[in-house]
């Protein structure tokens, strides 16, 4: 089934191009479950096979999951406060704690963002509590771009690994890469927020 999935996007992303790009990764970045790891790859590899480009394939990608990632905002601004202040107290979501991941997101939503398009599961729900805290929009849609665009980059650097090395794009190659890939991210996101944590302290004792 798997492979029969990846054929189909590979065919998919021959036949649409960079569009077909644009909306695989616009209904990865919604609450839609196609994750990621499914869209770029095809694109890489056939980036290698000189069927595409490597640099729009990327583009189209980030585009896609910045489009995606606005649908979730606004759906969030539009409803998903008064649904969640309303009922979240059945599924034990006080608003007294609504109001702290707000406020939380008031001040450090740049960097929330910028790091939650690179943690698997969470980069496509972090557009929710950025529509909550209405968060800047042009902001929210530029580190989502940058985020998405990084991860975009990986996934397809995978892609074209496996068609220069004349690999088949499997499920078994896809998945062990990219938890290589997440392997090499970890100390990177670590030391991000390790710096991230000393910025604001010392950016607090200033003011």
């Amino acid at each position: 089934m798997f492979a029969q999935l990846i054929h189909w996007l590979i065919d998919t992303a021959r036949t649409l191009g960079y569009p077909g790009i644009v909306a695989l990764m616009a209904i990865e970045s919604s609450v839609l479950p196609l994750p990621s790891e499914l869209v770029m790859p095809p694109a890489g590899y056939l980036a290698a096979k000189g069927e595409m480009n490597a640099y729009l394939a990327v583009l189209a990608g980030a585009a896609g999951s910045v489009l995606g990632a606005m649908i979730n905002y606004y759906l969030a601004v539009l409803i998903g406060e008064p649904v969640l202040r309303r009922y979240g107290k059945y599924v034990l979501i006080s608003n007294a704690s609504l109001d702290k991941a707000e406020a939380f997101f008031k001040r450090h939503g740049e960097f929330g963002t910028l790091l939650g398009r690179l943690v698997p599961v969470v980069r496509h729900l972090i557009s929710i509590p950025a529509g909550l805290a209405r968060m800047n929009k042009a902001r929210f849609a530029i580190f989502t771009a940058i985020g998405a665009g990084s991860w975009c980059a990986v996934l397809t650097y995978i892609g074209w690994l496996l068609g220069r090395n004349e690999g088949a794009l499997q499920e078994a190659s896809v998945h062990a890469m990219t938890r290589q890939a997440l392997l090499y991210l970890a100390p990177v996101l670590l030391v991000s927020v390790v710096g991230y944590v000393i910025w604001q302290r010392r950016r607090v004792r200033a003011a």
